[in-house]
């Protein structure tokens, strides 16, 4: 019997390789008197117990996870129906096509060699070396079988690419020997993004999209959603740590939304350990967004721990891949799942793989040696005395039927294993095509050795429409591109729990929102937010170190919101809109005529208006009567008409202020008092001068007569008009809006107000010069009350300029004591305009109305005596004769105009 001899292409040999192959060298070692080949029915072969074997020319490595991870130190645990049979059914499914399709690999025979990772990293670290054992130079000098003769090693598989993992770490553990020997790998769901890191797994690719691009789908998910605030939630791992990692960065990257928690489930979790983590996340229960990327097994337990703690409804689940549309993490816990929205890699139903499952059966499927423990584990019955499940179960008949006698689904990653399949095939094909161009079947370039490097570079390059009619395509980093569908786990009013898909992502998110249904068929978005968002005319005040929680501090006074950050001040002639986000312009007002303020000067001065044209009307038509020529006509005209102007300066000061009306202003304003406190001035210091001069001799006073006092009063006016033509140059009138006047602390009751742009300076400077005539008339009234009884004209004069002071004086007060006061501008245009109103009726009362009274109703006395006192005779002896020598018209005409007022005035008091 001839042995079979293998000769190994040499190649690196790393120490613990070699230690971990020979630990398990009972796979290599033969009786000599077996060098056939090993049958693949498991019960006739048990060292292949462990694995699926299918001969071919090309032989590919499987792995999946055929048995969950074991308890108590065994490795393997429970059979996995979807995730391990389902999955490997779909790879020798792919197989059969491959090797079924002229087109494809023609007259070329894909082998596989499908081993069990039993979902743990290391398990699979020690199943994979069997990949590797072809290209192995093994050295068997020191090794004697037990008769002494050297033993017998069978040639092992060949392995040109490896389908699989399933788990990222698995992947990862794997891929790190994998890359030591140019052993191609193209997995069907691992979805870590370090696996991206093509300087360290540059022989690794995937036909499913890595979780960079899922945690991008789901921040624009949360983003979407308009949730600020979240929490992380990751099985401990390289698929969950990888994941959460992957969406902090890009949270951090993109901004908007902040990390409240990121919490880890260990792999051994202990008693209690969920309850701590739904505890945890309550700490921050405005984060309401629970971000997961954990395996289905800790997922049910947080749901669970979720309903233990009375969370239903709180939490907010966005699950990765993992969970997408599984119904077993959410059996029995729908009311805690409601409304999680979950993520999973764009698939569809292979209706082909479906028949072909279907049809399995014990009798047609023997290379498959894990189906016998499905079969058991899927009817729930046992295959005679060697059934692997324990207790008194119904003995399984073999005619049962997949779909049939139990339920059957499809598992989502089908499409992806038989994809991965084909894109292997898909790159022999090619590598074939180029190095073994119209040579049927392997040309002896392939078929001695298949150059790992060489193969990966045209894996790298397929592009063709998977199972489900999608590209398959790899980038430079052997990523698939990211295509998912969004689910959302509904209650429907029939109280039936359901995924509904609620939109896609394709390098863009694309949801509907209308679709979404949240607890008892809410569909208003719930919030998952630190701070609620301010309101209008609100600024934020971030919280130090946590940029999505704020205080809102409304912006005060005449601030508006800047931006969401900041308050700034209105221009000074705005103020801040109602909602303030703006500034508007103050409202301008003015005194109206309607205002109270103004209706009662004004009353005051028409009345005014009319008393003073009647008394001049009067006096016009009486000109030559005695009363109005004692009167001083001339004067008398000049002191009217500055009444008439204090009483019209009214309308002036309420007009609506312009530059013609700001012109009059600055004209009148003390002009009218000025024509009458002149002409008082003028007659004091003319009645003054006549007695002082009577009592030192008897030559009249010089100016005394009606031309001169017009000259003097008109000379007292001009200096009043020269100061206002000089302000005029040095200030030309014009409008102003004084915003200050009314700016009061609430910003709506401010107004502008527009008036002349006379300050309170300028209109003491208008008044003042008036006020030194009433002044100094004033004190003339007081030197000449002492004269003769029987001429009183000194005593009116002297009453009126009493009261006028007293007005003044009270006028002084109220005017600049409420130059604080927002009515500032009512109170001192009134009070303005009624304290020369009030001047100009004391001057016209005091001094006019009891002439015209006597003129009217008393026309009898206004007739001259010619029975005159003695005292009168007297004086107009004495002036006669002092003022005869002299022959001066002028001065006969002063001692007439004397002397008559001197009787006048006696016969009113006889």
């Amino acid at each position: 019997m001839m042995e079979a001899q293998w000769t190994p292409t040499p190649c690196p040999r790393p120490p613990s390789v070699v230690f971990l192959l020979m630990a398990t060298s009972c796979t290599w070692l033969l009786p000599v008197t077996a060098p056939q080949r090993v049958p693949i029915d498991p019960q006739a072969a048990p060292e292949y117990a462990h694995s699926i074997r299918l001969d071919g020319d090309i032989v590919l490595g499987g792995l999946f996870p055929v048995h969950s991870r074991g308890d108590r130190g065994t490795p393997c645990g429970d059979l996995k129906k979807e995730k391990g049979i389902h999955r490997l059914e779909a790879m020798m499914f792919a197989v059969d096509l491959i090797n079924k399709d002229p087109e494809l690999l023609p007259n070329i025979t894909l082998g596989a060699r499908i081993l069990d990772t039993c979902s743990r990293d290391t398990y699979a670290l020690e199943q994979s070396l069997t990949f590797v054992q072809a290209l192995i130079e093994r050295d068997g000098s020191d090794v004697r079988c037990a008769n002494g003769d050297p033993p017998i090693f069978t040639k092992p598989d060949k392995i040109v690419g490896v389908i699989g993992a399933a788990a990222s770490s698995v992947s990862i553990m794997v891929a790190n020997i994998l890359r030591l020997f140019k052993i191609p790998q193209i997995s069907y769901a691992s979805t870590a993004p370090e696996l991206s890191d093509n300087t360290r797994y540059d022989f690794f690719s995937r036909v499913v999209p890595p979780d960079s691009y899922q945690a991008q789908a789901m921040m624009d998910i949360v983003t979407a959603m308009e949730w600020s605030y979240v929490s992380t939630l990751a099985s401990e791992g390289n698929y969950g740590e990888s994941g959460v990692e992957a969406f902090v960065q890009i949270s951090r990257e993109t901004g908007g939304v902040c990390i409240a928690q990121s919490l880890k489930i260990p792999r051994e979790p202990r008693k209690g350990e969920f309850d701590k983590i739904i505890r945890r996340l309550l700490e921050t229960s405005n984060a309401r967004a629970v971000i997961m990327f954990a395996n289905e097994d800790d997922i049910r337990e947080v749901l669970d721990a979720a309903k233990k703690n009375n969370q239903t409804g709180h939490f907010l689940w966005v699950g990765s891949d993992s969970w997408g549309s599984k119904i077993a993490p959410v059996i029995g816990q729908e009311r805690e799942a409601e409304g999680a929205i979950t993520i999973l890699p764009k698939r569809a139903s292979i209706d082909a793989f479906d028949r072909y499952f279907r049809s399995r059966s014990l009798s047609n499927n023997r290379r498959n040696v894990w189906f016998a423990e499905f079969w058991e584990e899927n009817f729930n019955c046992k295959l005679g005395m060697h059934g692997k499940r324990p207790g008194s179960l119904k003995k399984c008949t073999g005619l049962e039927k997949v779909g049939r006698d139990s339920s059957y689904e499809q598992e989502g990653k089908v499409q992806f294993v038989m994809d991965a399949v084909y894109a292997m095939a898909h790159a022999l094909h090619r590598m074939h095509r180029d190095l073994c161009y119209g040579y049927p079947g392997l040309c002896p370039r392939m078929a001695s050795s298949i150059d790992g490097k060489e193969l990966l570079s045209y894996i790298r390059a397929v592009n063709f429409n998977g199972s489900a009619g999608t590209p398959v395509v790899f980038n430079e980093n052997g990523d698939a591109p990211g295509r998912y569908d969004i689910f959302q786990y509904q209650i429907t009013n029939r109280s039936t729990a359901e995924y509904r898909v609620i939109g896609s992502w394709i390098n863009k998110l694309h949801l509907n929102v209308e679709a979404m249904r949240w607890k008892k068929g809410d569909p208003s978005l719930p919030p998952s937010v630190c701070s609620i968002p301010c309101r209008a005319g609100e600024r934020k005040k971030v919280v130090k170190g946590v940029p999505c929680c704020w205080h809102c501090e409304r912006c005060e006074g005449y601030h508006f919101q800047a931006s969401e950050f900041t308050c700034e001040l209105c221009p000074y002639e705005k103020r801040p809109d109602a909602n303030r986000t703006g500034c508007v312009p103050i409202p301008i007002i003015k005194l109206e005529w309607h205002s109270p303020w103004a209706v009662f000067p004004v009353f005051i001065s028409m009345l005014g208006i009319i008393a003073t044209s009647f008394v001049i009307v009067t006096f016009v038509r009486h000109n030559d009567t005695p009363i109005v020529r004692a009167s001083g006509r001339e004067m008398s005209y000049v002191l009217l008409t500055g009444i008439f102007l204090c009483y019209a300066i009214t309308f002036l000061m309420i007009a609506a202020p312009d530059v013609g009306v700001c012109s009059f202003r600055r004209i009148f304003l003390g002009l009218g008092m000025c024509f009458s406190y002149a002409a008082l001035l003028t007659k004091t210091n003319r009645i003054h001068r006549i007695f002082e001069q009577g009592k030192k001799s008897v030559t009249a006073p010089r100016f005394i007569s009606p031309a001169s006092q017009l000259a003097i009063t008109f000379s007292l006016i001009s200096v009043q008009l020269l100061g206002v033509f000089v302000w005029f140059a040095v200030d030309p009138p014009h409008t102003v809006v004084d915003y200050g006047e009314q700016r009061t602390q609430n910003p709506t009751s401010a107004r502008g107000v527009l008036k002349c742009d006379i300050s309170d300076l300028s209109l003491i400077c208008s008044l003042g010069y008036s006020i030194l005539l009433m002044v100094t008339c004033t004190v003339y009234a007081i030197k000449t009350r002492g004269v003769p009884e029987t001429f009183n004209e000194a005593k009116p004069i002297g009453f009126t300029m009493y009261t006028t002071c007293i007005i003044w004086l009270a006028f002084i007060p109220i005017f600049f004591g409420t130059s604080q006061s927002a009515e500032r501008m009512y109170i001192q245009t009134t009070t303005l305009t009624i304290s020369l109103s009030l001047s100009a009726s004391v001057s016209l009362g005091m001094l006019y109305m009891p002439k015209v009274y006597v003129i009217l109703f008393h026309p009898e006395q206004n007739v001259p005596k010619r029975k005159r006192s003695f005292k009168v005779r007297s004086c107009a002896a004495t002036m006669s004769g002092k003022l005869s020598q002299k022959g001066d018209r002028p001065n006969g005409e002063v001692k007439t105009e004397l002397c008559e007022s001197m009787e006048t005035n006696s016969d009113f008091i006889n």
